[in-house]
Parts: C-alpha cells; sequence; structure tokens
C-alpha cells in the first residue's frame, strides 16, 4: 500500500508525521511525504520517500516583538503571504499524488488534497494535529484564543469560521479548474465530507485532550504520532557537560516562531535565578546559560527542571511527555488551546501570553513552575500515561480499511 502524506507547513507540521510515517513503514505499508524542502532531510531520515512541496513557511511564523500587538497592515501582508504559500502547496500537492498513491492523508490545511484525490480517484484521510471540527466543547483553535463563548457560542462561531472564507480556497478552487471537477467551493466540499461522515484521524491524545462528546463518529482521536529518533545521532559534548555541571536548567525555545532574542532569554533566566538552555539564538555559552541548534526533545527535556515554549501541539506533547513542568507563551492560531490544557491539567501555571510578555511576567511563572511541586506531580501522571498509549496502530487499520472499501 502506497500512502501519501501531505504536510504543508513548518517543522512542527512535518515531524510527527515523519515519526508515523517510519512506523507505519514498519509495519509494512509504503510511505511518501509532501513537505517542503527544509524538510526534506527529516523525511528521508525517518526512512520515507521525500516529495516536494514548494515554499517555505519560515517567514510566516515570526511575530511582532515581546509585548506588541501586530497591526492591521501586518495581518493583511500575513493573509496575502499564506494565500501565496497555499498555492505553491496546492500545485506540490497535485505532483506529488500523480507520482504515485493508494492514499492521501492530509493535515489539516490542506484541503485541496481531497480535490486532488477527487480527480484521481483516491480515498483520503484528514490527519490533524489540532481539533479543528466545530464544538460545543472548545472554542475555534485559528482565533488564536483559549477564552470559551460557552457551548453555543463555540459550536456557532465554529461553523461561521468554517463556513467562512480561508487562505486555502483560492488554491483549491484553481486545482479543481486544473482538473476538470465540478465548481464548488471550499466550504462545500466540507460540508460534503461532514455530512458523508468522512475520517479524519487526530494525532492527539486523549489523556490531554478527551474527545469531545459532540464530534461524529468518523473522528478519531489515535494519540500522539511522536516523531522519529535521528539514527547516529549524538548530543554535542558542550551539551552534555553543560548538563553535567549544575543543577537542571530551564529550557527556554520558541520552535519555528525563534520569538525571542538572546538578551531577553538570559535576562529572564537571571530574574529567575535558573541556569538555561535556550534554543533558536546562538552564542550564548557559560556556566549559567547554553545556546543549542536542533536537539531531539525526547532526549533533552526529561533533563529540564521546567521547559519553556510557545505551545505549539508537538512541544507541548514533548514536554508533557517529558514529566517535567511547562511554562506556556503562546503567540497564535491554537497555541493558547494548548497552552489552557496544560494549565487544566495541573502541569505548569497559567499561561503568559505573547502579547503580554515581559522578562519579570515569564520570571515569575518559572520560578513558580518550578517551586510547585504539584506542577510536576502531575506532569509525571500524564508522562506515565502517554508512555500506554499506541497512536500508529489506529492509523493503520484506518489506511487498511480506507484502500479495502476504495
Amino acid at each position: 500500500m502506497r500512502v501519501l502524506m501531505i504536510t504543508p507547513g513548518t517543522r512542527g507540521d512535518v515531524a510527527p508525521m515523519a515519526g508515523l510515517g517510519s512506523r507505519l513503514q514498519a509495519m509494512g505499508l509504503d510511505v511518501a511525504i509532501g513537505a517542503n524542502a527544509a524538510y526534506s532531510s527529516l523525511v528521508t531520515a525517518a526512512g520515507c520517500e521525500y516529495r516536494e512541496l514548494p515554499g517555505d513557511m519560515s517567514h510566516l511564523v515570526s511575530p511582532a516583538a515581546p509585548g506588541k500587538k501586530p497591526t492591521g497592515a501586518d495581518l493583511r501582508r500575513y493573509m496575502s503571504e499564506l494565500g501565496d504559500y497555499m498555492e505553491l502547496a496546492a500545485t506540490g500537492t497535485l505532483a506529488a499524488a500523480e507520482a504515485g498513491a493508494d492514499v492521501i492523508m492530509a493535515n489539516a490545511i490542506s484541503p485541496y488534497a481531497y480535490d486532488v484525490a477527487e480527480a484521481l480517484g483516491i480515498p483520503v484521510l484528514g490527519a490533524h494535529l489540532q481539533p479543528t471540527e466545530p464544538s460545543a466543547a472548545y472554542p475555534p483553535v485559528v482565533l488564536g484564543s483559549a477564552r470559551s463563548l460557552g457551548p453555543v457560542g463555540n459550536k456557532l462561531l465554529g461553523s461561521l469560521i468554517s463556513a467562512g472564507k480561508a487562505p486555502y480556497d483560492a488554491p483549491s478552487a484553481r486545482i479543481r479548474q486544473v482538473l476538470g471537477l465540478p465548481e464548488r467551493a471550499r466550504s462545500a466540499s466540507d460540508r460534503t465530507r461532514r455530512k458523508a461522515n468522512s475520517p479524519v484521524l487526530h494525532g492527539i491524545s486523549p489523556t490531554v485532550f478527551p474527545r469531545p462528546a459532540d464530534w461524529r463518529s468518523g473522528l478519531t482521536m489515535t494519540g500522539y504520532w511522536w516523531p522519529d529518533g535521528e539514527p547516529g545521532w549524538q548530543p554535542p559534548a558542550e551539551l552534555v557537560e553543560f548538563l553535567a555541571d549544575g543543577p537542571p536548567p530551564v529550557f527556554i525555545g520558541f520552535g519555528s516562531s525563534a520569538a525571542l532574542d538572546a538578551d531577553f532569554m538570559l535576562d529572564v533566566a537571571r530574574r529567575a535565578g535558573v541556569r538555561a538552555v535556550l534554543q533558536g539564538v546562538q552564542g550564548v555559552s557559560g556556566p549559567e546559560a547554553l545556546s543549542i541548534g536542533a536537539v531531539p526533545h525526547d532526549w533533552l527535556f526529561p533533563q529540564m527542571a521546567a521547559v519553556v515554549h510557545h505551545a505549539g501541539a508537538g512541544t507541548s506533547a514533548a514536554g508533557l511527555r517529558a514529566g517535567v513542568p511547562t511554562v506556556s507563551v503562546p503567540i497564535y492560531t491554537d497555541q493558547p488551546f494548548w497552552a489552557a490544557r496544560i494549565t487544566a491539567l495541573g502541569a505548569g501555571p497559567k499561561p503568559v501570553p505573547y502579547k503580554a510578555l515581559s522578562a519579570e511576567r515569564l520570571a515569575i511563572a518559572i520560578t513558580q513552575a518550578i517551586a510547585t511541586p504539584a506542577y510536576a506531580a502531575h506532569a509525571r501522571q500524564l508522562a506515565a500515561a502517554l508512555a500506554t498509549e499506541d497512536g500508529t496502530a489506529p492509523v493503520e487499520a484506518a489506511l487498511r480499511a480506507a484502500v479495502q472499501q476504495r
């Protein structure tokens, strides 16, 4: 069986799918992954075939300065550039599918994969890392807010946003025209798939976010899809020495966002009175702080006193898996949702929203995370529960069922 995963986005979108792909290949499936060129080595290191999706999303994830809100002009530019990115991703998706596939897995920002699959007669499974279905249980994650509007408000606003305009509408319409498919809006296609109970797999742990009661039966929560380990990877000697040369430090990093500079991070660590491992900056080396490049979270995080990050889906999962307290600094889209879940589960203090961020506020939150034993205890309990879950087996079963029903 040839599985094609369509994963536009950043490293956080690709890494879980690459890990899942590696484990599916061990089960006898043939997996190819469509992603931006920056992540080709991530795909091939997992033993999967790489198929290019043109474009680069990295310049779209750098926010304003800490404590600042984006302006209206910033948002308009962002939406325009995001639309251009989606056009490239849609073109790459068509080429990737034409290279051969028996079934497609499409992430939450690639609805044009369904249009391609329709033309080629290939079954599609949604493969989401966030809960995107309109539900009474949560507000729409695209709003970048975790504030509940109540069951009725959450469901209503979620439905309205789902039916509204999105950056991938034009690419979906263009792909349908190129392939000679009947004209149909992306929102109409979404409604059709819901009525048909089209399957969507969610790489989310039900321990972290219980399955909402109002989800239709085709929406499955499989458990997390963990990134694959890099063959032959060894930690830098300087990092090993730093970890051994004092009490456990605090990790501070913001993934693809690269949101904070070194001076800000060092000021935070000094105010909190902690040693720190800093990711996303360069040139810091000393007994109290060390900057690092790419280091597997499953190796690094368990050695930390706490982890400070943007609360992206994958980084949040990695922190919980490590069993250490989390300090969340959510920036946009689904990050406030995951930050709120971490707090609700007792694995860290209240989030420090990026738009209200200051060195003092973040230092206080770090101190709370380390000095409150209950946070570490809850984090360890969650890690133990996550260790019992298998997110791969439900995916394999769903893929085989989809191909058999073709």
